[in-house]
């Protein structure tokens, strides 16, 4: 079992950054697929960014591109999503995700389907 804590959401002006931490416990997520996604209001969760394992694969979805950089600090157990020059359109609630073993593009990382683990989520309001 993995335990996941997200925190860092609030509210932010269009143009700025924030940093959502995602905090695993129980078993490590070290070499473990770890996704960000987000749900609008009224709207279906989709993928952010997803870190494939330690030192692999990254991968974001086009509108974060650029703007969002995923990151592990394996020694503190925490995934992190650095979001720079926020725009209204990325107000939605942040989850992170989990599974164990391999998960790659073809096999669907950018799915929620995929991952059995999940955060409470943090909110992320961005004011134009």
């Amino acid at each position: 079992q993995v335990q996941l804590v997200e925190s860092g959401g609030g509210l932010v002006q269009a143009g700025g950054s924030l940093r959502l931490s995602c905090a695993a416990s129980g078993r490590t997520t070290d070499n473990y697929p770890v996704g960000w996604f987000r749900q609008a209001p009224g709207k279906e969760r989709e993928f952010v960014a997803v870190t494939v394992s330690s030192g692999g694969t990254t991968d974001y979805r086009d509108s974060v591109k650029g703007r969002f950089t995923i990151s592990r600090d394996n020694a503190k157990s925490t995934v992190y999503l650095q979001m720079n020059s926020l725009k209204p359109e990325d107000t939605a609630v942040y989850y992170c995700a989990a599974r164990e073993g391999y998960l790659g593009y073809y096999s669907g990382y950018f799915r929620p389907s995929q991952y059995p683990y999940w955060g409470q989520g943090t909110q992320v309001t961005v004011s134009s």
